[in-house]
């Protein structure tokens, strides 16, 4: 994949990341975090510049954290779902079978009749 350089300001600080992700994406979550980091900053004067990234990366971490146990959560019941599904797809071959076993004694037994 292609290297990208982009130039971010975060907190008055700028940063070059090198990355393969598209610019813009990291651009977007450059402008999101210096949002954040300056709204924190802004309600919490006693905060260092460190001390409230610290925090964010902590959110960031628990929201992820989250996220991934969602995910994990997620991928369980559609696991389950796709095994419900083939054992109702197996059951309605099973009794498709039986119907067609009955249908043909039926018929036999119509012909004996008739």
């Amino acid at each position: 994949m292609e290297k990208n350089k982009v130039r971010l300001n975060i907190g008055g600080a700028d940063y070059t990341i090198t990355t393969e992700d598209d610019p813009k994406y990291v651009m977007a979550l450059g402008d999101e975090l210096d949002s954040l980091l300056t709204r924190t900053l802004r309600e919490n004067s006693r905060l260092s510049v460190t001390q409230a990234a610290i925090l964010l990366a902590l959110d960031y971490a628990d929201q992820c954290k989250k996220a991934e146990t969602s995910a994990d959560n997620l991928r369980s019941q559609i696991k389950e779902y796709l095994e419900d599904s083939a054992r109702s797809k197996m059951d309605a071959e099973i009794a498709r079978r039986e119907v067609e076993r009955l249908t043909r004694e039926l018929q036999n037994a119509q012909g004996k009749l008739g």
